[in-house]
C-alpha cells in the first residue's frame, strides 16, 4: 500500500516532529511508503467558551500508521503540563476516530516519568498517563530512557508494546565523536584518566555502563534524602576504588530538572581535586533554578562542560545560552526507528550495549 504511513504531531512537538520528517525522507521506506503532511495544521485544537479543548484531523488517515510526536513538558508552544496531555489524549481519540490502523506515540520524554512508584497514599502519574493511552486505541508507545527500567512493566504487551530506547547512546556516541575521535586517545587518555560517577547509589547501573563502554573508571555517589521533602539532600558520600585527583570525571544522569542533586554532588567532586569535572544527561528539563546553579558551578571553574539532547524543549539554550552546553540532536535516530518499524525490521540493535572501541573502528547511527 501506498502513503501507509504519516508523521504528525501535538502542538508541542511540530518543530522537532517536522526535523524528523526531513531525515526521514533520506530512508528509502519513506519514498515507498510515506506521506508529507502540513505539521502545523494536521491536526488543530478549538476552545469552547468554558475552556475545554477539541482536537480536530485535517486529513484522511483510514489505514495508516500514524507516529504522533507529543511532549508534556516545557515546549516550543508554551503549553503547560496539564492542557499538554489533554492534548495529546484528545488528539489520540481523533486518530482512532479517523480508522488510523495504528497509532504509535512517540514521547522522546515522558514527563511523568518521575511518578513511577507509590511510596505513601500518592497517585502514581506515569500508570495513569499509560493507562489513560492505552484506554484511548494507542497500540505502541516509544520513548527516550524511562526513569526506571522498571516502568516499561507497567504496560500489558499484549495491549500496548513500549519501546524505551537508551537515549544515553547519543551521548556515548557525542563523546566518541568530538572528544575521543581515535583508538590511540581511547587506549591512552581515556581509559587511565577518565571516570564517571552516578549521581546517587539509583544511578550506579547507569554509570557503570558508562565506564564499561568506555573501559574506564567508575564513581559511585551515594546521597541521604530527606524524603518529607522533594528535591532535598541531606549528605553526599564519594565511593571510588582509586583517587580522583587529577581525573577528568563526568557526571552523568538520565535527566537534570532543577540541579539540586548534580550541584551538591559536584561540589562534593570538587573537593577531590580532579582535573575537570562534567555533566552529562539525557533529558535537560532545567526547572528553575537549575540555570542559575549550573552558571555558578561553571563561574567557579567547578563544572566544565554539560552535554544534553534535545528530547526537551530549550528556547532559552538559543537566546540565553549557558557556558559549556552542547546538545545532542536525536531527531536522525527518531527518524531510524521509524524507518526500521515501518520495514518491519528490529530495532535491537539499539539496545546493544555501547562499545567506544567498536564505535570508534566503525562509527554508524546504531
Amino acid at each position: 500500500m501506498q502513503n501507509d504511513f504519516v508523521v504528525m504531531a501535538t502542538r508541542s512537538m511540530i518543530s522537532y516532529a517536522q526535523h524528523v520528517a526531513e531525515v526521514l525522507v533520506r530512508f528509502p521506506s519513506y519514498s515507498d511508503r510515506g506521506s508529507n503532511l502540513n505539521l502545523s495544521r494536521a491536526l488543530t485544537v478549538d476552545r469552547f467558551a468554558d475552556g475545554e479543548l477539541e482536537v480536530s484531523v485535517n486529513a484522511s488517515l483510514r489505514g495508516k500508521t500514524v507516529f504522533l510526536f507529543a511532549s508534556a513538558t516545557r515546549n516550543e508552544a508554551g503549553i503547560g503540563v496539564e492542557e499538554s496531555k489533554i492534548e495529546l489524549y484528545h488528539s489520540v481519540d481523533a486518530l482512532k476516530r479517523s480508522q488510523a490502523h495504528r497509532v504509535i506515540v512517540f514521547e522522546p520524554f515522558v514527563s511523568s516519568s518521575r511518578s513511577d512508584r507509590t511510596t505513601r497514599r500518592n497517585s502514581v502519574g506515569l500508570w495513569v498517563h499509560f493507562k489513560t493511552l492505552v484506554a484511548l486505541g494507542v497500540d505502541h508507545i516509544i520513548t527516550y530512557q524511562l526513569h526506571s527500567d522498571k516502568s516499561k512493566t507497567m504496560l500489558d504487551p499484549v495491549s500496548c508494546a513500549i519501546d524505551d530506547i537508551p537515549g544515553l547512546h547519543l551521548l556515548k556516541k557525542r563523546l566518541c565523536d568530538v572528544y575521543i575521535r581515535d583508538i590511540e586517545t581511547l587506549e591512552n587518555i581515556v581509559r587511565p584518566n577518565w571516570a564517571f560517577c552516578s549521581v546517587d547509589a539509583g544511578g550506579e547501573k547507569l554509570a557503570r555502563r558508562f565506564a564499561n563502554a568506555f573501559g574506564s573508571g567508575l564513581v559511585i555517589a551515594h546521597k541521604q534524602r530527606d524524603y518529607s521533602r522533594t528535591n532535598t539532600i541531606e549528605s553526599i558520600n564519594i565511593l571510588s576504588a582509586a583517587p580522583l585527583e587529577g581525573k577528568v570525571l563526568w557526571v552523568v544522569d538520565d535527566m537534570v530538572d532543577t540541579g539540586g542533586s548534580v550541584e551538591s554532588l559536584i561540589r562534593a567532586l570538587g573537593t577531590h581535586k580532579p582535573a575537570e569535572i562534567n555533566l552529562a544527561a539525557v533529558h535537560a528539563l532545567f526547572s528553575e533554578p537549575s540555570r542559575d546553579r549550573l552558571g555558578a558551578l561553571i563561574k567557579e571553574g567547578l563544572l566544565k562542560r554539560i552535554l544534553v539532547t534535545d528530547t526537551v524543549y530549550c528556547g532559552e539554550c538559543d537566546s540565553k545560552p549557558l557556558p559549556g552546553l552542547e546538545v545532542v540532536p536525536s531527531s536522525e535516530l527518531s527518524a531510524a526507528i521509524i524507518s526500521t518499524i515501518i520495514s518491519e525490521g528490529s530495532l535491537s540493535g539499539m539496545f546493544v550495549p555501547f562499545d567506544a572501541e567498536r564505535y570508534l573502528k566503525n562509527p554508524r547511527l546504531f
